[in-house]
């Protein structure tokens, strides 16, 4: 009588903890869900447009909520957000192809008048000071030169005005970028969050992006932790 009495026992406690496991991992995935959509986005830089500050090979956790929109006054006091101001280093949709993501930083707001005159940005006819940004190549291309136009933008663009509901956003590595010189405004509706915090970087080729083969994906497993940059993990991004 005792086993008989004891086995269904057991079995509705197995039924128990599986269940509370199964509430347990579907909240989790609830949660993890919510969090990669709304808070937080794991990005990876692909190129050196924004060298020294990011380099190829940084994993970042980029906040989304830091410029979100709100609804009410009350989610404005209580979500940890603000303004988009200059400087802010952004990841955005890429105008020209929506499906990918880029990260520039923040020079001209809506309004304002921008101009580049030999690599110095001026914003409103006054020089802005940038300490962030590198310049690879020493030639300046004049708009007198016998260049192309993509040339000729590099170092001298504008004057233009930035259109209500627009940024203008460039590399900090200032030669060697694909920003609103060559493809324009960037929407602010766009913009989809800041970068935080780089939590693991290594030293990547820099065309690793663009090698998927499975021999390709195998040599980058291999070499992922030797070519790790200790020094830059948890470094929070200004």
């Amino acid at each position: 009588m005792t086993e008989t009495t004891n086995k269904p026992a057991g079995k509705k406690r197995e039924q128990s903890l599986f269940r509370e496991y199964f509430e347990l991992i579907a909240e989790t995935a609830v949660f993890v869900f919510f969090v990669m959509t709304f808070v937080v986005q794991a990005f990876q830089i692909p190129t050196g447009s924004m060298e020294p500050t990011l380099l190829v090979g940084d994993f970042l956790l980029v906040n989304k909520l830091i410029y979100a929109n709100t609804l009410t006054p009350f989610e404005d006091k209580i979500l940890p957000r603000r303004g988009l101001t200059r400087q802010d280093i952004v990841v955005f949709k890429y105008p020209n192809e929506l499906s990918k993501d880029f990260v520039k930083r923040v020079i001209g707001l809506p309004g304002e008048k921008l101009e580049i005159k030999n690599k110095q940005v001026f914003i409103n006819d006054k020089p802005l000071e940038e300490k962030y940004k590198v310049h690879s190549d020493a030639q300046v291309i004049a708009k007198t030169d016998t260049y192309n136009y993509d040339d000729t933008i590099r170092d001298n663009y504008g004057p233009v005005t930035v259109p209500a509901g627009h940024i203008f956003v460039m590399g900090d590595n200032r030669d060697n970028s694909a920003d609103s010189r060559y493809w324009g405004f960037l929407p602010l509706d766009y913009v989809k969050g800041r970068p935080w915090v780089i939590y693991f970087s290594y030293k990547a080729e820099r065309d690793a992006y663009l090698k998927t083969s499975v021999q390709d994906r195998l040599k980058k497993l291999v070499t992922f932790l030797p070519k790790a940059r200790w020094g830059r993990m948890l470094k929070v991004i200004h």
